[in-house]
């Protein structure tokens, strides 16, 4: 087994998106695509209504699928083609954008006032940029999980973990997204694709990411062809950078740890931006914009969904 090296640690950085609403971003939007097939992460929560109320209101989408996974209070959604519903805590939606979408998503608070999620884009290969818009809602209730012999707790929204599948499927990238929660002072390997690239998102507790044979406390590891320590801490709203291996290694700290943990194999094409649309070239994004500001841009009815 090889063990994946932490490559960097960074935190999240404070953004404003949609209507006003303050998150933190993670990695996106014109960034070094390190993270292919995977283009934006954002961390949405806040306990001020005033934070996120907001909201994110219609909006294009090209190209790509969205994310969400929310973990406190609810996201109403809503789209051209017809599709309403809510997302609350512990559900899921995968929404595959493909030829075009318009749609919005307004989050509201619990009965405390804390709202909570989490969205990533991820890349559609050229192949699938021009398919039919999907969407895959999925309640909590109906996403695994799993607590192992040593006490930890994975949550399996795409992917598999200990002979559970997640209940996402038919995604180019071959994805994994797991939510992990480790117990105080417990080390855990977790297995990967080597194939694939990968991040962690600590966003409760803390711990140690690396081979964690090391003694408790120590906060570097040095790799072999580099004299400079790199720091394999990470805390709260900290983004986990690794290199290639077929495991994850991590050591829990005194709060225990909860992270999510990405991987997904690289599409390895170009990416042209305009925001919400990714398309492969230039030209091809001029004629979405020229569609979007035109008409022409939603091409089809899509798969009913929502709830």
């Amino acid at each position: 087994m090889s063990i994946r090296p932490v490559t960097r640690v960074t935190e999240a950085v404070p953004t404003m998106e949609g209507a006003g609403v303050r998150l933190r971003r993670g990695f996106g939007f014109g960034e070094k695509n390190e993270f292919d097939p995977f283009l934006l992460f954002d961390d949405f929560r806040g306990e001020r209504p005033s934070d996120y109320l907001a909201g994110f209101p219609w909006h294009p989408h090209r190209g790509i699928e969205t994310i969400t996974y929310v973990l406190a209070g609810d996201v109403t959604h809503q789209d051209s083609l017809g599709n309403t519903g809510v997302l609350g805590a512990g559900d899921v939606q995968w929404m595959t954008a493909g030829s075009g979408i318009m749609h919005q998503e307004m989050p509201k608070g619990d009965a405390a006032g804390r709202m909570h999620g989490f969205q990533l884009w991820a890349n559609l290969p050229s192949s699938l940029k021009m398919t039919a818009p999907r969407y895959q809602d999925v309640k909590s209730k109906d996403v695994a999980e799993v607590t192992d012999d040593d006490g930890t707790t994975v949550r399996v929204i795409i992917g598999e973990y200990w002979g559970k599948k997640g209940p996402v499927d038919g995604i180019a990238a071959n994805p994994q997204y797991l939510d992990v929660w480790v117990s105080a002072g417990r080390k855990k390997r977790l297995a990967m694709d080597t194939r694939a690239n990968a991040f962690a998102y600590v966003f409760q507790g803390g711990g140690d990411f690396r081979d964690a044979s090391e003694p408790t406390g120590v906060l570097t590891e040095r790799h072999a062809d580099d004299d400079n320590p790199v720091r394999s801490t990470a805390g709260n709203r900290s983004l986990v950078h690794f290199g290639r291996g077929d495991e994850v290694v991590v050591r829990a700290g005194d709060e225990g740890i909860r992270f999510l943990l990405v991987s997904g194999r690289p599409i390895e094409e170009p990416v042209a931006w305009y925001g919400p649309i990714v398309m492969n070239t230039r030209e091809e994004l001029q004629t979405a914009i020229h569609e979007l500001r035109n008409g022409g841009f939603i091409k089809g009815e899509g798969q009913p969904g929502g709830r």
